[in-house]
């Protein structure tokens, strides 16, 4: 959506709520923050976005901002042709923005599956968080600069958010927002860890004692078992829980792929890491995960080509550079290698890296035996290059010892040691294997049923499908509701006494039709016949398709070729 420049934390943050709205539906794909905003306020052609996003339709809109009042635009639009199938203008006093938010919501559910087939849309997508407007806005101004992932921006949100509390006691997203930002800076160590952590578990009490239903509960235990504690199992059951309440959770999602990665489970962790791709393509984070897992796996080339790519989403990733290092060590590529650490820190200890790797002979410089050698637990890197140097010279008894500090201290920086290629001559050391012994396996992770196949095959069975069905049929022929152009799928639920769910499966699965298609055969067929009769010769060819049920020019024409195979005027002259 483009925005209100000068209320751009809020339209963002309105959009981000109807993005993480629609991903509660089963079945409807849609593509994350991150890869959708690249596209903000950009004048891009539609099929190009589509492409890259790899979706068939898109969501064009705006968001005005005056005072009290808010203005909200929305459109979809088919991808192949530019078709707009549903646009729709909200006009509401700005107390009302939740219900808006819902409504909006749900009538973008409700078109993508009048267009694209059955899926199961809640009654509700969005529920109020707050009851007060000045604290939402003020959270809203805290997410744009949590975002931004720096210590300052990190800091200046934690102050939004605690204004935002001030206005509202019970606001639970605002104490969670805080726990992240704070348990952020205490891993990043731009603040005192106890200090910080204090304050983090502070905020995780008070919200949770005010709704622990929002995937922000089960994700602010994941950090404390995997990344602290590297409790394997309850951070597995943790992350499991955030997917049950959002199955596209973003964080939820990596979080599983990083999992599978600590275990060596590779083959899973390709599924999660594909997840993340297919609802945030144009995430550099998630493809920096895809291209450590080629990593692990010995694939060198293809770990190569993945990190490039991820390095022109974001050049500013600190640790897709050290793994673009990485790999060209292990491809013996000098030049490339050469080239890529001017300018970086850490030059020397690269160099050494690649030495060893490449050229068996060379030793260790004394300086940094010596360095290591007073090894302090306060010490640490980004990147163990003590471990990985020392792992592949004649000082492995060093590099254990490193290692096992580092294990000792639950380092994040080390977590996938036992998948590590810089590290596999110490697998044979006494002690290795029990370094850390996982309370996970591969056996733990079971298959989940399709969510869909489960829900739908609950709606209706097969005598209630073939009962519907003949009263449908009957409805729709003795009644003809589709001459109505302003037909909805909830009016003929009405008629039928169902809910939207129901009538929308049983066309489906009665017909192997979306409604819209449903609707529009029937308007086909009866364009056909009153546009055969002599009587209708004084009427255009669109005075008869409005007369037929169908209320745009567009529409029309793009269902009847869709249909027939040719236009409108070249069937009416074949068949005069």
């Amino acid at each position: 959506m483009s925005n209100d420049i000068d209320n751009e934390y809020f339209c963002d943050g309105i959009t981000e709520e109807i993005i993480n709205a629609l991903t509660k539906v089963n079945g409807l794909k849609v593509i994350a923050r991150t890869s959708s905003f690249a596209f903000k306020g950009k004048d891009i052609d539609i099929r190009d976005i589509g492409k890259q996003l790899n979706v068939n339709t898109i969501l064009e809109g705006s968001i005005k901002k005056s005072q009290d009042r808010v203005r909200i635009t929305a459109q979809l639009i088919a991808v192949t042709d530019g078709t707009h199938y549903w646009s729709k203008r909200f006009d509401r006093e700005l107390i009302d923005i939740f219900d808006l938010e819902d409504e909006i919501s749900l009538a973008i559910a409700d078109e993508m599956r009048n267009n694209f087939g059955h899926f199961e849309v809640q009654n509700h997508l969005i529920k109020q968080p707050t009851s007060s407007i000045d604290a939402y806005q003020l959270f809203l101004k805290g997410r744009s600069l949590q975002l931004q992932w720096t210590p300052e921006s990190l800091n200046q949100a934690i102050d939004f958010y605690n204004q935002a509390i001030a206005f509202d006691k019970n606001y639970a997203k605002a104490y969670y927002a805080n726990l992240q930002c704070y348990g952020l800076l205490a891993m990043w160590g731009y603040m005192p860890y106890k200090e910080a952590m204090n304050l983090a578990i502070q905020n995780l009490l008070i919200a949770k004692e005010i709704d622990t239903s929002l995937p922000e509960y089960p994700l602010s235990f994941v950090g404390k078992f995997f990344w602290e504690e590297w409790d394997f199992k309850n951070a597995y059951i943790h992350i499991n829980k955030v997917l049950e309440i959002n199955p596209n959770h973003i964080d939820g999602l990596e979080a599983m792929a990083e999992l599978c990665i600590a275990l060596g489970f590779f083959d899973t962790a390709l599924e999660y890491a594909n997840t993340l791709l297919d609802v945030d393509p144009l995430s550099a984070n998630n493809h920096y995960t895809l291209a450590h897992i080629y990593y692990y796996q010995g694939q060198f080339e293809k770990a190569l080509e993945t990190v490039n790519y991820t390095l022109t989403l974001n050049p500013q990733l600190e640790l897709a550079h050290h793994l673009k290092c990485f790999c060209l060590i292990w491809l013996n590529r000098g030049e490339e290698f050469e080239a890529l650490i001017q300018n970086t820190s850490l030059q020397a200890e690269k160099r050494t890296l690649f030495q060893l790797i490449n050229d068996k002979a060379i030793k260790v410089p004394d300086e940094m035996i010596e360095k290591w050698s007073l090894f302090t637990e306060k010490e640490t890197m980004l990147v163990p290059y003590d471990v990985y140097i020392l792992s592949n010279s004649n000082h492995k008894d060093l590099a254990f010892s490193h290692l096992q500090n580092m294990v000792s201290q639950r380092r994040g920086q080390i977590i996938n040691y036992r998948q590590e290629p810089f590290i596999q001559s110490l697998h044979n050391i006494e002690g290795f294997s029990k370094l850390h012994e996982s309370n996970l396996v591969i056996e733990d992770f079971k298959p989940s049923q399709d969510a869909e196949e489960k829900q739908s095959s609950s709606i209706l069975d097969s005598d209630q499908v073939e009962t519907l069905k003949e009263e449908l049929l009957s409805y729709f022929t003795e009644e003809e509701p589709f001459l109505n152009p302003q037909l909805s799928l909830k009016f003929v639920a009405d008629v039928l006494e169902l809910n939207t769910n129901k009538v929308s499966y049983l066309i489906n699965k009665a017909f192997h039709l979306n409604f819209n298609d449903f609707v529009n055969s029937y308007r086909l067929n009866h364009f056909k016949s009153i546009a055969l009769d002599p009587k209708n010769g004084h009427l255009t060819i669109l005075g008869l398709a409005y007369d037929s049920g169908f209320n745009s020019k567009s529409v029309f024409n793009t269902y009847f070729k869709k249909a027939e195979g040719i236009t409108p005027k070249a069937w009416l002259k074949a068949n005069a």
